[in-house]
């Protein structure tokens, strides 16, 4: 076993090795959008236990402990494995599944999603809410066995493409915001669902969505959780999927960084690399002393601070690649890619002027604006 590296890392990697075609390296421009070979290497994560590492085999797992889960991904990020396809399934919707589900639920659900035969949506964001979750809208009313659901989603992400959605409704009007608030499963193939696909503006196969829910039935037994509980499924699940965003984000950041090196920057670039390879650093030094507070059973507020330092030192991190390329920057289709794509880096999984209150008021104990 190479010295430093756990046993499970040494595994995973040999596993990797033999997964991938002999040129993925040498050309993976072309493999980072092919569908078909992300599709195979799910099922095929799944099927040896990297999925969910720290689950049992029936879920996609190995058992593994917090510390070996963590370095089992961050050596999938850093090796460039094929992006899962519906990222949302595995890393938001499962977690939330497992936890909360009834049995029904689970046997049903769980291991079609993390095989990737089914995919999920998150809905979550409204028109009127923005980045308020709690400020929802999208109404539930009980009718007998089932509920009967009005409103309308946006930057649904793959809402077009997914068969399932878990769907974020407030039961109780009369409740405080967040305490009124339910979380359905929804067939997002039952009559009253509208979806919209949205225009985007960079080159994505993760397209965000508008759906529209005019008096859908759901089953109560799509019930996620307790009613009016659906703020701590929420929770949860975005546990999971911030656990996911700082790893992705380092190492997008460590590849930035690799190509302004490459550029052969001039001393004012130079600067500026300095302070944003010490900020990559400050990262990484962040996630393992979150790892550490949860080992330990320890409060840890460090998931807010990550998300909002890696977010932001992404886009630094390629714009100023940008910069140290000079003119050339205009007609490389890969840097511009990275710049478009590092500007939704500071929205998804929480906006950084979100993060930036939660951190003033519930970290540092500022008051309210």
């Amino acid at each position: 076993m190479t010295a430093g590296v756990s046993a499970a890392v040494e595994e995973f990697g040999a596993w990797l090795s033999d997964f991938l075609p002999a040129d993925y390296y040498e050309n993976y421009r072309e493999y980072r959008w092919d569908l078909a070979l992300r599709r195979d290497y799910q099922r095929a994560a799944f099927e040896g236990g990297w999925i969910q590492p720290t689950w049992p085999r029936e879920h996609g797992g190995r058992s593994l402990g917090l510390r070996d889960a963590m370095e089992v991904r961050l050596e999938a990020a850093m090796r460039s494995a094929p992006k899962l396809p519906n990222i949302a399934g595995p890393n938001v919707a499962a977690p939330g599944i497992r936890q909360f589900g009834t049995p029904a639920q689970i046997k049903r659900l769980l291991v079609p999603l993390l095989r990737g035969d089914e995919w999920w949506a998150l809905g979550m964001s409204e028109p009127e809410a923005g980045s308020d979750f709690a400020g929802l809208r999208t109404r539930a009313e009980r009718d007998k066995d089932v509920f009967r659901v009005n409103g309308h989603k946006i930057w649904t992400t793959q809402a077009h493409e997914s068969r399932w959605c878990t769907l974020y409704v407030r039961t109780d009007p009369a409740a405080p915001k967040h305490r009124g608030i339910s979380c359905l499963i929804l067939d997002l193939r039952s009559p009253g669902v509208r979806v919209e696909p949205i225009r985007m503006a960079s080159i994505s196969d993760e397209t965000f969505c508008e759906v529209f829910l005019d008096d859908v039935e759901v089953p109560a037994e799509n019930l996620l959780g307790p009613l009016n509980g659906g703020w701590n499924v929420a929770l949860a699940s975005l546990h999971h999927e911030r656990q996911m965003i700082w790893i992705m984000n380092w190492v997008e950041i460590k590849r930035g960084l690799d190509a302004v090196r490459g550029a052969l920057p001039t001393d004012d670039i130079c600067a500026e690399l300095g302070c944003l390879l010490a900020d990559a650093e400050a990262l990484r030094a962040t996630g393992y002393r979150a790892l550490n507070n949860e080992l330990a059973g320890r409060p840890s507020p460090e998931g807010d601070i990550l998300k909002l330092l890696g977010s932001v030192t992404l886009q630094r991190v390629w714009e100023l690649a940008a910069v140290a390329k000079g003119q050339g920057s205009v007609s490389d289709p890969d840097l511009l890619f990275e710049r478009q794509d590092a500007l939704a880096a500071t929205i998804y999984g929480g906006t950084s002027e979100v993060q930036r209150n939660i951190v003033a008021e519930r970290l540092l104990g500022l008051p309210k604006g």
